[in-house]
This record gives C-alpha cells, structure tokens and sequence, in this order.
C-alpha cells in the first residue's frame, strides 16, 4: 500500500530543477534521460547492443516528463519505444535476415525505402486526429509527426537498416521545435546534438556497408 506514495515522491523529486536554463527549470529527471539518451545514440552509432538498454531506461524517463508536460503522443511513443528496446535487444543479439544469417547493417532498398515512406506519412494525420478530439495536447499534429516517424526509424534501426539514420535526422529536426515551444530547453539541445550525430551515424553505416560516403 506504501508503494505507489513513495513511487509518486520518487517522480515528483526527481521532476524537481536542477538548474534553470533560458528561463526554464530543468529537472533532475530529463537531465538524467538526456546523459543516457547520448550514450545510447553512441553505441547505436558503434552497433553496440548496449544502446537496447540504455534506450529502454531513457525512454521510462522522458515517458514520464512527456506525461507532465501533456505532450500523450510523445509520451506514448517512448512506452513504445521501451517495449521496442527489448524488441530491438533480442533482434541484435538473436535476429535473422529472409535468408536466416545474422543481422548485419543493410539497406532496405528503394520498394521498401516507399513502402516505409508511405505508411509513416498515412499514419501522421491519423494520429494527428486522434490526439486533437480525444486529449488535451495542445500540439496534436506537432506531436504526431516525430511519434509515427520514430517508430518508423526504432523498426528499421532494430533491423539494422542504415535508413534509420535519415528518418531520424528528420525526427530530431521536428522534436527540437517541438521541445522548444513546451520550453524542455535540454531536451531541445539534446535533439539539436542528435542532429549531426544522426548524420555521423549514417555516415558510419554506411562505411559497413562498403558503399562511397556521401560528401
């Protein structure tokens, strides 16, 4: 009976500022998500199955910054993300391409490159709907965009598809306005920091893939 008070102390002390940045407080809870979310993009840069769990223990985190701040599209996503972090564990330590070798970093191709395209952008609106009538989120579409498109790029990252990176550049550049209009000043910089290292990471891939880097 004790536990969920003490769970709740727990949440509303590390929601509690750390600093002050721009104006706005910057709690112990997204600063803690932000260290961790930078690693984890490291170790994706790296291939290290390391960033699973450090993206399943960053997610829980902003999951529950995201709730406070309103922000239900965003904050659902990182419960997905979470379940997709144990997907995407299991898939580089035991996953298997058509052809049953392991994974190893690929490309999707141009059919499938449309076919991902297509879905992500049919599931924006819809999503963009549903939060708009059935919540109170104050930036329904706003909040739609980089949730449908990060599941997007969690599925082909946890495939090891080097188009992940694209789609995460995209989703960074979208989430830094985002971020800054709900004034998650850190966050903001974290997502501005994930930009180029979306970039480096794509960069990277594609030197395993053996194919010329792009200038």
């Amino acid at each position: 009976m004790d536990a969920l008070p003490s769970l709740q102390s727990l949440v509303s002390l590390m929601l509690a500022p750390a600093f002050t940045a721009l104006g706005s407080p910057i709690s112990w809870l997204e600063l803690v998500a932000f260290v961790l979310a930078i690693w984890m993009v490291v170790c994706n840069m790296r291939v290290q199955v390391l960033a699973w769990p450090l993206a399943l223990s960053s997610s829980l985190l902003y999951f529950l910054l995201f709730w406070s701040g309103k922000l239900y599209g965003e904050a659902s996503l990182q419960l997905l993300f979470a379940a997709l972090s144990l997907w995407g564990w299991w898939q580089w330590l035991r996953g298997r391409t058509a052809d049953g070798q392991a994974l190893r970093v690929r490309t999707l191709g141009p059919r499938g490159r449309w076919a991902a395209l297509l879905v992500t952008l049919a599931a924006w609106p819809l999503l963009g709907l549903f939060l708009q009538h059935r919540t109170d989120s104050p930036l329904p579409y706003w909040d739609a965009l980089p949730t449908v498109a990060s599941i997007t790029g969690q599925w082909l990252l946890g495939r090891k598809y080097q188009e992940n990176w694209p789609v995460w550049v995209l989703v960074n550049l979208v989430s830094i306005a985002l971020f800054a209009l709900k004034g998650y000043w850190l966050t903001v910089v974290l997502y501005a920091v994930f930009v180029p290292m979306s970039v480096a990471g794509w960069r990277a891939w594609q030197r395993q893939l053996g194919a010329p880097v792009p200038a």
